[in-house]
């Protein structure tokens, strides 16, 4: 009687199977350093406009733009700043500042104000024809702000308000600003009725909801709002152009513009330099509150 011998190897073919943690530590590596080395190329390509302002406001005027192409001068000097905050036109600089605050706080108080309102009244208030006014507030960011210049300086001419800062300042407290009526509008949408409800219950009216439980719920969306309004209006420079004559009453954006004299010698490194100075409080303004900013785009609000 014979046995018959079992086998000892296995008839399967053995299928090879990819792990991905055998690549090569130098190949990993080696796109790290390609991937940083992308970004910071792209990182200095961007920067550098900031960059060559900054460098450029410690140049002489002479060193400012022709054939001389260097981001760094063997003049360094002061001298460029002393002339601007010495001012011009008879005005000093710091009278130019404190109108471009004046704009910008108020711009923030009055966007806050009538565009917080507005959009309690669109996501929490139901009344005759809320969706139709409020397609056709959206439908006013489609409309570009030429179009509307010239019957606004009519109207605001046969008022007696051109050279205040009325023009510049009503829209602010009219929310006709529908963007920011609109950011307030999804923020609020996002927060639970419930707390309406609840607050409705206990006899609370809408102006008791509103300033109670809607406007504390609501600090990322109007921080981010204070943000854009108070960047938007510091930079303006085509409201204050219009409506503005006296050198006295000329925001920051203004006075940049009476350092470049076409008939006579520009300097352009004051000009430069008040760039500088003026990029500062909106520098600070951004990095206090920066961290708001997406969290109130997102518009997320709480889930109930």
């Amino acid at each position: 009687m014979t046995t018959m011998a079992t086998p000892t190897q296995s008839t399967q073919d053995t299928v090879p199977v990819y792990n991905p943690k055998s690549e090569s530590t130098g190949a990993k590596r080696a796109k790290s350093v390609v991937f940083h080395a992308a970004a910071l190329v792209l990182t200095a390509i961007v920067l550098y406009p900031g960059l060559w302002m900054i460098a450029s406001s410690f140049k002489p005027n002479s060193e400012i733009g022709g054939q001389n192409t260097s981001l760094w001068s063997n003049n360094f000097s002061f001298d460029n700043f002393v002339t601007a905050m010495d001012g011009i036109g008879g005005v000093s600089t710091l009278q130019f500042f404190t109108n471009s605050l004046i704009l910008a706080l108020g711009a923030v108080v009055g966007t806050i104000l009538s565009a917080s309102v507005s959009a309690y009244a669109f996501a929490r208030i139901n009344f005759p024809g809320r969706s139709i006014f409020f397609g056709m507030m959206i439908a006013t960011l489609l409309l570009p702000f030429h179009v509307v210049i010239i019957p606004q300086y009519i109207v605001f001419q046969q008022l007696g308000l051109v050279d205040t800062y009325v023009p510049l300042l009503i829209g602010k407290f009219l929310a006709a600003d529908a963007f920011f009526v609109f950011l307030m509008v999804q923020f609020m949408r996002g927060l639970p009725t419930e707390l309406d409800e609840a607050a409705r219950i206990d006899g609370a009216g809408h102006a008791r909801i509103f300033f109670s439980i809607m406007l504390p719920l609501m600090k990322p969306a109007l921080i981010s709002t204070s943000i854009f309004s108070f960047i938007w209006s510091w930079n303006d420079f085509l409201g204050p152009l219009l409506y503005l004559n006296t050198p006295d009453k000329y925001p920051l954006p203004l006075a940049l513009r009476l350092f470049v004299d076409q008939t006579q010698s520009s300097d352009y490194g004051a000009m430069i330099a008040m760039s500088v100075l003026a990029l500062l409080p909106v520098l600070i303004f951004f990095l206090i509150f920066q961290r708001y900013i997406v969290e109130g785009v997102s518009t997320q609000g709480l889930k109930g």
